[in-house]
């Protein structure tokens, strides 16, 4: 008989592929990449936290996005590494599948609200410096931190409890490595109507005003920088912002490729790779750019 509502239901996950051999391989792949994950991100914590010289409030905001990015890892990857390891069908009940999206979606909206903030920052610094102490004082800073995770809490809570609405039939296969809305949204009967519009209005709302926080200050900073006469002093100031340049950059080209491509081009392979950008590549790169960009943090780990 078939089952059409998601209580009780077990959702079967296809994930990256079955083939054992290239399973072992990837286990191993991405036991490295999980642990660099936690290592980077957990040495750029303990430095900004030990550190009397990184106690700026931009240091400040690194370290919440090294935070963020240890549970946007955590929150995929180590299920991932179990489901290389079982041989039969990946199973995922609809409890754990709702809590793994749940904190999937929570990260996601953490991760690009705090590159907003941590835009507005930079704007401050360079656009406003004499007054960069106090606009940017340690009670904003808090202020800032809370409402990047209320945000994330929002657009999580508002993607994830309208799928508990949604009927599925008996067994379920989602072809894709962890529970992510678009394919169970593909793998639903009825009832995702709701879901999809929330989803596409939440990415419209929460993406493209966190996109323009970033755009807009970043527009200033360059303007301001470009006003500076030496050439030392602009090398300087876009010394500041390169790190994070790039990892705007890595994020939101990302996220231009999967709201743009053409539907001809649609296929569980790209979505899986974009998902791994987002998931996996991102919280890794972030502790590695930072590090190497950022003068300060490299005296800083030479001092440990």
């Amino acid at each position: 008989e078939m089952e059409n509502q998601t209580t009780g239901t077990e959702f079967v996950l296809l994930g990256l592929t079955r083939d054992h051999l290239l399973q072992r391989l990837l286990f191993t792949m991405f036991l490295i990449i999980y642990l660099i994950i936690l290592l980077g991100n957990m040495v750029v914590m303990m430095v900004i936290r030990t550190d009397l010289h990184l106690q700026s409030p931009m240091y400040f905001f690194l370290f919440h996005l090294a935070f963020i990015d240890i549970c946007y890892g955590t929150t995929v990857v180590p299920k991932m590494l179990v489901n290389f390891l079982v041989k039969g069908s990946i199973t995922i009940s609809i409890n754990a599948c709702m809590t793994q999206m749940f904190f999937i979606f929570l990260s996601a909206g953490c991760e690009v609200f705090m590159i907003s903030v941590m835009a507005y920052d930079r704007y401050v610094a360079i656009c406003n410096p004499l007054n960069y102490q106090e606009a940017m004082n340690k009670h904003f800073c808090y202020q800032l931190v809370v409402s990047v995770w209320a945000t994330g809490l929002l657009y999580s809570v508002l993607n994830t409890v309208p799928v508990l609405n949604i009927q599925f039939c008996g067994h379920t296969e989602i072809k894709h490595f962890s529970c992510e809305l678009p394919p169970l949204l593909s793998a639903a009967c009825s009832g995702m109507f709701l879901s999809k519009l929330i989803l596409l209005s939440s990415a419209v709302i929460f993406g493209s005003s966190s996109f323009l926080l970033t755009l807009i200050s970043y527009i200033y900073i360059i303007t301001t920088i470009l006003k500076i006469q030496s050439a030392e002093g602009r090398h300087k100031a876009f010394s500041t912002c390169s790190s994070h340049f790039i990892v705007v950059g890595l994020l939101y080209i990302t996220a231009l490729v999967q709201y743009t491509k053409p539907k001809s081009v649609s296929s569980i392979i790209l979505d899986q790779v974009l998902s791994t950008q987002y998931s996996i590549l991102t919280p890794l790169l972030n502790p590695i750019i930072y590090t190497l960009k950022n003068k300060d943090v490299k005296t800083a780990l030479s001092r440990i």
